[in-house]
């Protein structure tokens, strides 16, 4: 079931990012399968961030750094996926825009098993 909700993430994550896309200038992704590598470049840029620095002040963290990073790895994973571009802007907006949809969608969470003590 890990194997399964890991690829529910990454679907989610690439449809959020064609979302994105579509919603923000200056953040283009070129087809589905480019969001999907997208959402996987991302997914490894963020772990490396976050055994670099500290999950305080990683993509997944709070506030204005964590939010600075994002933008960051958005702008990076472009250098990576062929078919993506980002300008500086559409990295910033883009970091807001999937941050509001995480609100809303919390990606982290889907395929997680739930226990009776809320610990996974």
């Amino acid at each position: 079931m890990r194997a399964l909700g890991a690829v529910m993430r990454f679907v989610v994550t690439a449809i959020v990012l064609s979302v994105t896309a579509w919603l923000v200038p200056g953040f283009r992704v070129g087809s589905f399968g480019s969001a999907l590598l997208l959402a996987l470049v991302i997914a490894g840029l963020g772990w490396l961030a976050e055994n670099l620095i500290g999950r305080e002040v990683t993509p997944f963290g709070r506030g204005i750094v964590g939010f600075l990073l994002s933008a960051i790895v958005l702008y990076l994973a472009q250098f990576i996926v062929p078919g993506s571009r980002v300008t500086l802007l559409g990295a910033l907006l883009a970091a807001l825009v999937i941050g509001i949809f995480d609100l809303f969608v919390p990606v982290s969470g889907i395929g997680k098993r739930k226990t009776p003590t809320g610990i996974h």
